[in-house]
């Protein structure tokens, strides 16, 4: 009869792990998600066509004298004045609305008497403040 034995191998040495090797950089493109598609088709947003002005005089045209501003534009008229609120003892202001485009104007004190200079300018969008000379 014959008689087998097996032998016990020893286990190797513990070695130390190598380091991963670096990542290799991808030449080909990630890919692209699209979005779902939406059921609502997009919104056109649309340039608001018109706009507002604000007028600001900072003048003291004196006790129960009022200010006016006539114009060209956004409903003023070179004609006839429309009234600017009087805000403090020598702040006056009006908020046209409707501007859709640039527009001229002027100062008349009680409606009669013109300011001097040149005529202000404003553009949609504009806050104006001015020092009217009489």
């Amino acid at each position: 009869m014959k008689k087998t034995s097996k032998t016990a191998k020893t286990p190797a040495p513990a070695t130390k792990p190598a380091a991963p090797a670096p990542a290799l950089k991808s030449t080909v493109a990630p890919k692209v998600k699209k979005p779902a598609a939406s059921a609502a088709p997009p919104s056109v947003v649309a340039r608001p066509t018109s706009s507002r002005v604000t007028i600001t005089a900072k003048v003291d045209v004196g006790f129960g004298n009022s200010l006016y501003v006539r114009g060209d534009g956004a409903g003023l008229s070179w004609n006839k004045g429309i009234l600017l609120e009087n805000v403090s003892s020598d702040t006056w202001s009006i908020v046209l609305s409707k501007v859709e485009k640039p527009i001229a104007f002027k100062f008349v004190m009680n409606d009669e008497v013109w300011c001097s200079g040149d005529d202000y300018l404003a553009a949609p969008g504009d806050t104006v403040t001015a020092t009217p000379v009489f």
